[in-house]
């Protein structure tokens, strides 16, 4: 059973990852736990030229920075990156399944949504759908937990879609989810030498 299953290999989903992964290796609360991304594929980002993003070089295609994503959360031999849609998510007891479409079943402690902004084919009770508060376009949604254990990042979250909103908002959950394990406020910062 993982500790967390992330649902959606984006920005804010991969960037959760990254920052609970670096958070396991760091304090001793965390380490062992184990995380799952599933990855539709379907990123936003996918199809970007980045030029705002902080740290990020001008002219950075979407692609690329994903990648760049994707490796460093590779580093981390406890997060297991799988390729899939999601197609439900159920509350058993005190865990959650995660069920893909291709029949493939996981179990975590706590989920997170990170499916972006354009629609919700998962089937659950964990979320509500509603209309996007910050989308410069119309039809958009965003998710509401509606469960204990249940977090939301990214657009899917409502926030600005931007690709270094959308990282900051899953630097944030994972945060959230850190310091829930150890029941104070924790940040896993980088330190100089």
């Amino acid at each position: 059973m993982y500790a967390v299953a992330v649902i959606g290999g984006g920005v804010s989903g991969l960037s959760c990852a990254l920052t609970l992964a670096d958070g396991a290796k760091r304090f001793d609360f965390a380490k062992g736990k184990k995380f799952l991304v599933v990855d539709s594929g379907s990123s936003d980002a996918l199809k970007a030229v980045l030029n705002n993003v902080p740290g990020v070089k001008r002219g950075t295609t979407g692609e690329e920075y994903l990648s760049f994503l994707r490796a460093q959360v590779e580093e981390f031999e406890d997060v297991n990156l799988v390729e899939g849609e999601v197609c439900e998510v159920v509350k058993e007891g005190e865990r959650f399944k995660v069920i893909l479409s291709d029949g493939r079943e996981f179990e975590a402690e706590l989920v997170v949504f990170a499916t972006g902004f354009h629609s919700f084919p998962v089937k659950t009770e964990l979320v509500e759908v509603v209309p996007h508060p910050k989308s410069p376009r119309p039809g958009k949604i965003a998710l509401k937990p509606k469960a204990e254990g249940v977090f939301v990042c990214g657009n899917a979250a409502g926030e600005i879609t931007m690709v270094a909103t959308a990282a900051g908002s899953g630097v944030s959950v994972a945060c959230d989810i850190l310091s829930r394990w150890v029941g104070k406020v924790v940040v896993p910062h980088d330190s100089i030498g």
